[in-house]
């Protein structure tokens, strides 16, 4: 009997002697949790500073082009000047839709307002190339309205229309190259579209004047 009494008062150590190896267990993983902690948090840093630095490196290499660029040809874009150089190109505004009526407003005439002309109806805003396109300008008969046969026929008094009724191929073409040297201007750019009236079958085609055409602007 005195030995199961002592057997029995032996066990309780022998269960304490087990929490003690289960608390040593347990230090021993949150110690590891932390380590892994550690290096995760350090590997995140080294990832962060590595992508600030490719971003650095990148920022000033687009710098060192642009201020390349306007030592050598006098321009941030090597010399480009095309409409990619327009913000507008890239945030277009909103674009309108314009009476004949409406389109007549923009004529220049006012110098609180934009300048507008049109070709085969598409709207384009010229008003960086006001002191061409306004009253007295030399091309100042094209705004406010779509004249679109007199850039291909030369007749600035008679011609200010759009009927193309009558013109050839070729002439058609020169008409879309005029239309292209707009959408792809560095000032100029399209705002919108105009409603143009039909123009009546049976009316006579107008007649060709036989003068010159105009050269396309320089600016």
């Amino acid at each position: 009997m005195e030995q199961q009494k002592t057997v029995k008062q032996c066990n309780p150590k022998t269960r304490t002697g087990g929490n003690r190896q289960v608390d040593n267990d347990s230090t021993t993983s949150k110690g590891s949790t932390s380590r892994n902690s550690t290096t995760k948090a350090a590997k995140a840093k080294t990832t962060t500073t590595t992508v600030a630095s490719v971003l650095q490196g990148v920022v000033l290499s687009v710098v060192f082009v642009f201020l390349a660029s306007y030592l050598i040809t006098d321009s941030w874009f090597w010399g480009y000047k095309g409409k990619y150089t327009n913000l507008r190109h890239w945030f277009p505004p909103k674009e309108m839709v314009f009476t004949q009526r409406e389109l007549a407003k923009y004529d220049g005439s006012d110098p609180t307002k934009n300048i507008y002309l049109a070709i085969k109806g598409e709207v384009f805003d010229v008003t960086a190339g006001r002191p061409y396109y306004s009253k007295g300008g030399g091309y100042g008969f094209f705004s406010g309205k779509d004249a679109s046969r007199a850039y291909t026929t030369g007749c600035f008094q008679t011609h200010l229309t759009h009927d193309l009724r009558g013109l050839s191929q070729a002439q058609l073409e020169d008409i879309d190259g005029w239309a292209n040297f707009y959408r792809n201007h560095q000032k100029y750019f399209k705002v919108g579209t105009v409603i143009l009236d039909p123009i009546d079958p049976d009316s006579p085609i107008p007649e060709d004047c036989r003068q010159p055409v105009a050269p396309k602007p320089s600016s």
